[in-house]
């Protein structure tokens, strides 16, 4: 019988709650270092608020550790260790305002780097001819799983735009992941999901709706790292189900770095360029302004939320529904993206068809 590990999951919340709210009632002595601006591309709020969010849901987590059961423990200890270059790497931007996106990105690579080296695990398989033949080869599994564990980190990075947006979309694709892997005996993994989950709703108690702390690139970067490693634990340690399926629950910020990916390449600019050209950014700026413009601007960025997880449940959905069959799983993904780019042509174009895409010379020229 499944149970829930109610002391280390309320002992992880609680624990990230109070230290998010010392950290805001505070702010006044560490705000030098902690605030983050509204100056940037990328910024809606208004006031300087505290952008090292993450350092409460770390300690929080390392709480829950704690009082884990060992089979939990034993889990989530190295995910905890390995999310440490990740996560030291973000936190030390949020203190100094450097924007150095290649040495997060390494950060990052050596965290995925040392979780192998700590478990001896990486993916082995996609479930796609040919290239699983590859990855039989440690040096391309290792690797391919580092990066891939980098783009998750990103991508939670990316959405981190407005109050409570990374959170729950990170609180909804661990849930995913818990039951996918619950239906084939991997009742650890699951409950790792709710511990997480449990130092991520504490911090999610103190920014949304209001965004009295923000989870700044340490609490980004944290966050994203160990739900890609979960999704790479989910598909490693339950052969039955598709390797597909952690990835479809995952859906919503691996298809917003991939589109954010694509369309900076198509405009021919860095692919850590920022811009307000996210899904979420057009939400707010053309549907909640615009639905709420009599309502307050903290009411119009809070709004985006429900929105955003309104489509992030699709794939989330499916992913557990489909689990055990590849195919399925592929063609919903691919469908999730064409939803993606049809909602995004409407925000952008006003109509619900795909633009043509204009050939590279013109684009230049224009």
């Amino acid at each position: 019988m499944f149970k829930i590990p109610h002391l280390a999951l309320t002992v992880a919340g609680v624990v990230s709650f109070a230290i998010c709210l010392g950290i805001v009632l505070t702010k006044q002595w560490h705000g030098v270092h902690t605030m983050d601006s509204g100056d940037g591309v990328q910024k809606i709020h208004a006031e300087p608020t505290p952008r090292v969010g993450g350092i409460a849901i770390y300690i929080g987590m390392l709480a829950g550790w704690w009082l884990a059961p060992v089979e939990i423990a034993v889990l989530l200890g190295p995910m905890l260790i390995a999310v440490a270059p990740a996560f030291l790497a973000g936190a030390l931007e949020d203190v100094t305002k450097r924007d150095s996106v290649r040495e997060r990105l390494l950060a990052t690579i050596a965290s995925g780097l040392l979780a192998w080296w700590l478990t001896g695990i990486s993916l082995n398989r996609i479930d796609v001819w040919g290239l699983d033949t590859l990855l039989q080869y440690t040096v391309v599994s290792v690797l391919f799983t580092a990066f891939a564990l980098a783009g998750v980190a990103n991508a939670v990075n990316i959405i981190d735009g407005l109050n409570g947006l990374a959170s729950a979309t990170v609180l909804l694709c661990l849930t995913a992941l818990g039951f996918v892997a619950l239906p084939g005996g991997d009742a650890e993994m699951a409950k790792v999901c709710f511990v997480l989950g449990g130092a991520t709703c504490g911090f999610m108690l103190v920014n949304y709706p209001r965004g009295k702390i923000f989870l700044g690139d340490g609490g980004a970067y944290l966050l994203g790292f160990l739900l890609g490693w979960v999704a790479v634990m989910v598909a490693v340690r339950n052969p039955m189900i598709s390797a597909w399926a952690p990835m479809l629950a995952c859906g919503y910020p691996i298809l917003e770095v991939l589109f954010s990916m694509a369309r900076r390449l198509a405009r021919t600019r860095h692919l850590g360029h920022p811009d307000r050209l996210h899904l979420h950014s057009l939400l707010w700026a053309r549907v909640a302004k615009k639905w709420f413009r009599h309502r307050s601007a903290v009411f119009q960025n809070a709004a985006v939320l429900p929105m955003i997880l309104l489509y992030a449940l699709v794939p989330a959905v499916l992913a557990i529904v489909l689990r055990r069959n590849t195919l399925a799983l592929i063609v919903a993904f691919l469908a999730c993206g064409y939803l993606y780019a049809l909602i995004y042509a409407r925000l952008v174009h006003f109509r619900w068809t795909l633009p043509r895409l204009r050939p590279a010379r013109h684009r230049i020229c224009a």
